[in-house]
């Protein structure tokens, strides 16, 4: 282990850690937005919105990111659809993290008693005030582990965005290794910097885990 290189290297790496933190985000923020839509539309069964949103839920899940990115950044321009690279990572992120945070956010919004709402109702609750009130800070309690699960796989998920030719971590490592031979200098900071992200996002997850959990909201 050369501490010298891997020293010469921070700045570059700091750079990368950067890029990858800001794309991934952003692209998390609108995931949790069309997440959120999703599973309110699929919460009420909203005719003809529901189905579109059964569909984009299958296509998103059982496709990999590589493959939605190659679509949005080579695919779109063949119908004159030019997209920015950063703007390909963003939209590939939240396209693939809206069906994961769909489904958390629906297990949590199924998970709520009946009679929860039915109470509301008889309160004179409109419906939108019963999920504002009622519902709806129930089930994000309930569905924080899983909200925090994909928020991590998503941010390992832009390891991808080298495929675009996006400078985040990943691409970073490799064009060192291919430039200099530096593997294990290379990797070993990679792996540094990806803890530095998503360790505290992960304890982050745990200390709200626990917090959320008083009258018998998460259990």
């Amino acid at each position: 282990m050369n501490w010298d290189v891997i020293f010469k290297y921070i700045p570059l790496y700091k750079k990368a850690a950067w890029l990858t933190l800001r794309l991934g985000v952003l692209g998390i923020v609108f995931a949790i937005l069309v997440g959120a839509i999703c599973a309110v539309i699929a919460y009420y069964r909203v005719p003809v919105l529901k189905r579109i949103v059964a569909v984009y839920i299958e296509l998103s899940r059982n496709t990999p990111l590589l493959v939605q990115l190659f679509f949005i950044y080579y695919g779109l321009p063949k119908v004159g659809v030019s997209v920015d690279a950063e703007v390909c990572g963003v939209v590939g992120l939240a396209f693939l993290g809206g069906s994961y945070m769909a489904e958390a956010f629906r297990s949590g919004l199924e998970a709520v008693d009946k009679i929860q709402t039915e109470s509301a109702y008889s309160l004179g609750l409109s419906r939108a005030k019963t999920m504002r009130y009622v519902i709806l800070p129930q089930a994000v309690s309930i569905s924080v582990p899983a909200f925090m699960a994909n928020i991590i796989f998503l941010l390992k998920e832009t390891s991808v965005f080298s495929a675009i030719s996006l400078m985040d971590l990943m691409f970073t490592a490799k064009d060192l290794i291919g430039l200099y031979y530096k593997t294990t200098e290379c990797l070993f900071l990679l792996v540094v910097f990806y803890l530095i992200i998503l360790l505290p996002i992960s304890i982050l997850g745990s200390v709200l885990e626990r917090r959320l959990r008083y009258a018998g909201f998460g259990a």
